[in-house]
């Protein structure tokens, strides 16, 4: 069996069989190159430019010292060890920012991988034994091996915790990947943590927690998703299921230069502006004490939210494509299994561990609604917004500048 050494500035040397290599060198995971791994936080954090590519490395890294934890035999090594890598390859241009076009238009998330997988690596999967429908199983998280790389406690969110802090400079995403995958247990009910692990474990919860805010929900990077979002819509209005499902396979650059070059002057424009980083702003920016109404809380959709922002436009008396309004669902609660070996039972970690209680209610805190406009707008749009959408004032302390 020959192998190849890549260095990974995360892990270190990652070694890659024949099978691995020949899936890396596919152009599914070729694509990767070319698709950021946190979207627009690099109008945020100038170093945050890794891809999709280089976290797939890092996820298989960590699932093969996860399968070899459990025992795993070599079929099902193999398996992990492909499905970690191609895990991300259903991801449209710019990652999760083009996630809600493919749900609401297209009807299917990036774990979908089926059609992508069967037309462009299928080949390659059964000349290594490897069943494509079993894959894309354990992808979406419909397998009994799929703990490992999906999940509350997976090797996926290890590496993009570890690496994104990398990149952004943040100091939050500190995880011990290595202690935690040495304290998982396989059993019945899926992968859980042994008790020894505890420790990591609310290290990582800590890690998305704090991470959250600053860098996968900074505003800025909100802003720039909701303006390649409606880009995208303005791009595609006389076709628009055929013309996103175009777009969404390229890659990050091919994407946005169709949309500055669009015939459609309102993509051109956010495009352009995208590229310049010439950003909408902050009218509002609230937390759920300033909502008054709990339908907010579980997000709008795409189509929703531009009907209100062209209720507080025409409220503002500005253009619908100079108001952005960004309801993002609060964030469901994080649970991990906790195997306590004394009792030989799995308890949740929040019978152990009060600190992911007190996470879960720092994660419903963070919640914000936010409605962006052009600088010279955001003092009309802010009173149009807080009408239309029955919003509380805000103090004077949380008035933003």
């Amino acid at each position: 069996m020959n192998q190849k050494i890549i260095k990974d500035p995360v892990h270190g040397y990652v070694e890659l069989e024949d099978f691995a290599l020949s899936l890396l060198d596919s152009p599914a995971l070729q694509r990767l190159r070319y698709v950021k791994q946190l979207g627009f936080s690099y109008l945020v954090y100038p170093g945050a430019n890794h891809t999709r590519f280089e976290h797939s490395l890092g996820t298989m890294f960590l699932a093969d010292l996860a399968s070899r934890r459990f025992g795993l035999d070599e079929d099902e090594r193999r398996l992990i060890l492909a499905s970690a890598l191609l895990h991300d390859i259903g991801h449209g241009p710019f990652s999760h920012a083009s996630e809600p076009l493919m749900e609401e238009f297209l009807n299917r998330t990036h774990d979908d991988i089926d059609g992508i997988v069967e037309d462009r690596v299928g080949v390659q999967l059964r000349s290594s034994g490897i069943d494509p429908g079993e894959l894309c199983d354990v992808v979406k998280g419909k397998h009994p091996l799929s703990g490992i790389i999906h999940g509350d406690l997976d090797v996926d969110r290890m590496d993009y915790l570890l690496r994104d802090a990398y990149y952004t400079g943040a100091p939050y995403g500190t995880v011990d990947a290595q202690r935690l995958i040495r304290h998982l247990v396989r059993t019945p009910e899926g992968t859980v943590l042994d008790e020894n692990g505890i420790n990591a474990a609310e290290s990582l919860l800590i890690a998305r927690t704090l991470m959250r805010p600053s860098v996968y929900f900074h505003h800025v990077s909100r802003i720039g998703e909701s303006m390649f979002q409606l880009a995208v819509l303005a791009h595609a209005k006389e076709n628009l299921k055929d013309t996103v499902s175009v777009l969404l396979q390229m890659d990050d650059a091919s994407c946005l230069h169709t949309l500055m070059t669009s015939k459609e002057p309102v993509a051109r424009e956010l495009a352009g502006s995208l590229y310049g980083r010439r950003l909408y702003k902050r009218a509002i920016y609230a937390g759920s004490d300033q909502v008054n109404t709990s339908v907010f809380h579980a997000g709008i959709p795409i189509e929703k939210s531009r009907e209100l922002a062209a209720e507080i436009a025409d409220y503002a008396g500005v253009l619908p494509q100079e108001v952005l309004v960004d309801i993002p669902t609060i964030p469901r609660e994080i649970s991990l299994g906790v195997r306590v070996q004394n009792q030989h039972a799995v308890v949740s970690l929040e019978e152990i561990s009060p600190r992911a209680r007190i996470l879960n209610e720092t994660r419903r805190e963070q919640w914000r609604l936010g409605v962006y406009t052009l600088p010279r707008h955001r003092e009309k749009v802010s009173e149009a917004g807080i009408e239309v959408l029955h919003l509380k004032k805000p103090t004077r302390q949380d008035t933003l500048f």
